[in-house]
C-alpha cells in the first residue's frame, strides 16, 4: 500500500482522514493476501483494494447489518460483491496438500 493509494482514496472519500484510510487499506490488503494465498499484492489488485476500502468505509456504523430500511428506501448489503469475488478469485493461488 502506497501514499498514491491513500491519495486516490481521498479523491473518492474527501471527508475521510488519511490515518483511517491507511489503516483500512492495510486491513484490506491483508484480507486480499489471505484470500489469494499470496505474500505480495499484485498491482492488478490495487483497484480492488481501493474498492474494498470504499465499500467498508461506506458501511461504517452499520456493521453486522444485512439490510437497512429508512424513509421508504431499502438497502441490502453483500459481504463481498460478486464482481469483486470474481476478480479476487482470478488471482487466487491454489495450495497443494502435502507440499
Amino acid at each position: 500500500m502506497t501514499q498514491d493509494t491513500i491519495d486516490k482514496l481521498l479523491l473518492v472519500l474527501p471527508g475521510a482522514s488519511s490515518p483511517l484510510l491507511s489503516m483500512m487499506a492495510e486491513d484490506a490488503e491483508l484480507d486480499l493476501l489471505s484470500w489469494t494465498s499470496r505474500t505480495a499484492l499484485p498491482p492488478a489488485l490495487e483497484s480492488t483494494l481501493r474498492q474494498l476500502v470504499v465499500m467498508r468505509y461506506n458501511k461504517m456504523g452499520i456493521e453486522g447489518q444485512t439490510a437497512h430500511s429508512e424513509g421508504g428506501v431499502s438497502r441490502a448489503f453483500a459481504d463481498l460483491p460478486s464482481d469483486l469475488q470474481q476478480t479476487v478469485g482470478r488471482w487466487r493461488r491454489v495450495r497443494v496438500a502435502g507440499s
